[in-house]
């Protein structure tokens, strides 16, 4: 699956925020999706929107899952540095 998560610039992150955030996401999805070959790619853009290419429609509703859930536990796995 090709995952493509669009960050508003209007959001204000701390620095290494996207990095960690694209490894966190395509740490849990192989995790969920192990025969998969997934490709994560999280970036700033004009507006906050998730694209799942590759997968069912269920898929992009779990994957929606797993970045909420990452999105909202940013606390136990981003370190500030």
């Amino acid at each position: 699956m090709r995952i493509e998560v669009t960050i508003a610039r209007t959001t204000s992150l701390p620095p290494g925020a996207i990095d960690a955030l694209a490894n966190e996401l395509s740490r849990r999805l192989n995790h969920s999706y192990p025969d998969r070959d997934n490709k994560i790619t999280v970036r700033y853009a004009a507006a906050n929107n998730l694209s799942v290419l590759g997968g069912a429609k269920e898929d992009k509703a779990r994957v929606s899952e797993i970045l909420q859930e990452t999105w909202e536990s940013a606390d136990d796995w981003f370190m500030d540095n």
